[in-house]
């Protein structure tokens, strides 16, 4: 467990008592709460409150609350719906076999948070009211936080531009928001590996662009590429870089990996335009823990396809908060089409997998200190 633990627990104490609470008058029953998250599907069912903050130009941050979940009230004129000023997060919350809450290295996802902010003109929000408005939402709805196997708790904070204001400049009104959502394993059959089409005719961002930045207008970019990809019979998109000797960057919504047969793993450097995925460096300190050597470099398209039809590269995964890991089995473009380790999960990703979640769950020791116990 984490050694900080004492620590962490009183400063979110402190944190926590900073936010009111205005509780519910039409929670969920309990029957229909506990049928919910016996079995939950991702992103479906949201629970029973949402946090929220206020910012102005003049104020700053205010009005720290936990209030009922519930729909928005936003004029037409929302500077959020007409210039996509808007960011968001996705942490998950796990119930431990002693039935405490825990969160996985919460405070990368606030600093990444702040980062995306500052890229979309929006005001950063502090760390330590990231961690706050997290684990009040937590601890009000902590009974919706399910324990099945890898079950846990979905948290989505987000922050909207929600000044009434057609002129195109920075907002000077904006509101941070936490939901949950109860989620069950990503995959209702298993983990099993996906096959990727690399997409050539679109590109999810561009240098000095948002890639870097975790805002919805990256992933509607990859909506259409991700349609056309599975009409094909592909599971997902990885995109490239768009120079003119391309380059691997990431999926849609997760980091890739690539396991050489000397031992070697490779991944796309970070460029700007690849998002700082936590899952990404949490396996990279697994990796080296290990004893293996992770390279971050810039992986031609050539590179990889000359690995793959020479037997060079004998895994491929991809990572991100939702799956976790997910083993690739097949890799395919206009001009090549390569199955991977005969198309099953690769042993080391499937071991970095496990090792992972059993940090997150509290099924193992956790070396690093990733883990904040939120309840």
């Amino acid at each position: 467990m984490s050694t900080t633990l004492t620590s962490q627990t009183r400063s979110l104490d402190e944190l926590v008592s900073q936010f009111s609470v205005h509780r519910s008058t039409s929670p969920l029953p309990v029957e229909e709460r506990v049928a919910l998250t016996a079995s939950p599907k991702f992103g479906t069912v949201f629970t029973d409150h949402m946090t929220r903050m206020t910012w102005t130009v003049d104020e700053g941050w205010h009005n720290r609350r936990v209030e009922p979940y519930g729909p928005l009230h936003m004029d037409p004129a929302a500077a959020v719906l007409h210039y996509g000023q808007e960011i968001f997060e996705g942490l998950k919350a796990y119930r431990h076999a002693d039935g405490s809450v825990w969160s996985f290295r919460p405070e990368q996802n606030a600093l990444r948070y702040a980062l995306s902010a500052r890229r979309l003109a929006l005001p950063e929000l502090p760390v330590d009211d990231f961690l706050g408005s997290v684990a009040a939402l937590v601890r009000t709805d902590v009974d919706w936080v399910p324990s099945g196997e890898e079950a846990s708790l979905y948290l989505r904070p987000f922050m909207i531009a929600s000044e009434v204001f057609l002129g195109v400049r920075p907002t000077h009104e904006a509101e941070h928001l936490v939901i949950a959502s109860p989620v069950g394993p990503y995959f209702d059959k298993g983990v099993h590996p996906v096959n990727i089409w690399i997409s050539r005719d679109y590109a999810r961002a561009g240098r000095g662009g948002t890639g870097e930045a975790k805002c919805g207008g990256n992933y509607a970019a990859s909506l259409l590429p991700q349609q056309e990809a599975g009409k094909r019979g592909f599971d997902q998109v990885c995109f490239l870089d768009g120079g003119q000797t391309p380059a691997l960057e990431e999926l849609g919504g997760m980091n890739v990996f690539f396991v050489h047969d000397d031992g070697t793993v490779v991944t796309p450097a970070l460029s700007g335009s690849i998002l700082r995925g936590v899952t990404r460096s949490s396996i990279i300190q697994l990796l080296t823990d290990r004893g293996l050597t992770v390279r971050e470099e810039h992986l031609t398209l050539d590179a990889l396809r000359d690995g793959l039809e020479k037997g060079r590269i004998v895994e491929a995964f991809a990572c991100g908060t939702a799956a976790v890991v997910t083993p690739i089995g097949r890799l395919a473009d206009n001009d090549f089409d390569v199955t991977i380790n005969n198309g099953e999960s690769g042993t080391l990703t499937m071991d970095i997998r496990r090792e992972l979640t059993d940090i997150q769950y509290g099924r193992r020791p956790d070396p690093h200190g990733w883990m904040t116990r939120l309840a």
